[in-house]
């Protein structure tokens, strides 16, 4: 039996996503999202100033699904 409290770290990176019609931020290992957006630019802008808050990750990704970029604000 698995202990409350002991599972996989929570990080605070931010992943830009394919959303819809457009583009998402999502927490990671969220499987709701944070923001979504009509642009891809709008959508980095935002998960960059929630990372940098943080400290974390952007993980930018493409159309297809996969990754593009990583941009860490980590120190």
């Amino acid at each position: 039996m698995k202990a409350l409290g002991h599972g996989p770290k929570r990080t605070w990176n931010q992943h830009v996503v394919p959303y819809e019609d457009g583009w998402a931020v999502r927490r990671e290992g969220n499987k709701r999202i944070t923001s979504k957006h009509r642009k891809q630019s709008t959508a980095i802008r935002k998960a960059k100033t929630l990372a940098k808050r943080k400290k974390a990750d952007v993980v930018i990704h493409r159309a297809s699904g996969g990754i593009r970029d990583r941009i860490s604000y980590a120190e």
